[in-house]
């Protein structure tokens, strides 16, 4: 709350002309840390976190981060993980993912039919397996294919291709409230192998129930956003959300 009261009195004095010429001086643990002419000062962002993973509100209903697991700015591809695996590897095929007995038709968790492996019924990751909930913690976790609809539902967000520091992507722009985020283009793997740089592959929580070696993902190509459908075992980016 006192923060809030300092960036609202800050605001105040940029409007006030008379006093432009002062200056704004930020202090932390009684050491001044920032100062600027108020007449220097055009806006004022605020970044807010959970678990210390910067988010942004665009108006829909959940969170979403502002950048992917494993990165350290918007435009990073971050690490990629395989559906269900809850750590970046080095060749990504059926014999390395540890959510099957090596092969397709040998599923050991999340499995809906018989000729694809052992039957749970489970269709959303548990978080044991989430890779957002266990390498940030926090109430990170991936998004469900609800969710990434409602991002690329174009009643709710406008979709504009982008270059952020040589780096294709989407901006993601929120028709409620204004918000933006940052989803680049970063490719998947396979084997060992980053495959289809041109587009963009972002896994969702969600399982594929008809073919449940497969597991559902938000598609970015340079004409079209859509959800899909890939092998489990593919290595994708993960852009985490919170409540």
């Amino acid at each position: 709350m006192k923060f809030k009261s300092i960036i609202l009195l800050i605001i105040a004095l940029i409007s006030v002309n008379t006093i432009a010429q002062n200056k704004v001086e930020i202090y932390k643990g009684g050491e001044l840390i920032y100062s600027e002419y108020i007449s220097e000062i055009d806006s004022i962002k605020l970044k807010r976190s959970i678990n210390g993973h910067t988010y942004v509100d665009l108006g829909l209903s959940v969170k979403w981060a502002t950048c992917n697991v494993g990165a350290t700015s918007p435009e990073e591809a971050g690490d990629y993980f395989a559906w269900g695996e809850t750590a970046s590897k080095s060749w990504y095929d059926w014999t390395t993912y540890k959510l099957c007995e090596g092969s397709r038709e040998t599923m050991n968790k999340y499995c809906s039919k018989s000729t694809f492996g052992t039957i749970d019924d489970k269709t959303q990751l548990d978080l044991e397996d989430d890779a957002a909930r266990i390498t940030w913690g926090g109430s990170w976790r991936m998004p469900t294919k609800e969710e990434q609809d409602e991002l690329r539902d174009t009643n709710n967000c406008e979709w504009f291709l982008q270059t952020i520091n040589g780096v294709s992507g989407y901006t993601v722009k929120s028709k409620k409230n204004g918000n933006t985020i940052f989803l680049p283009i970063a490719g998947y793997y396979n084997e060992n192998k980053n495959l289809m740089t041109a587009n963009g592959y972002y896994w969702s929580s969600t399982l594929y129930i008809d073919y449940c070696n497969n597991a559902r993902f938000l598609q970015l190509t340079l004409d079209n956003i859509s959800s899909s459908l890939a092998p489990r075992y593919y290595g994708y980016p993960i852009r985490p959300v919170s409540e």
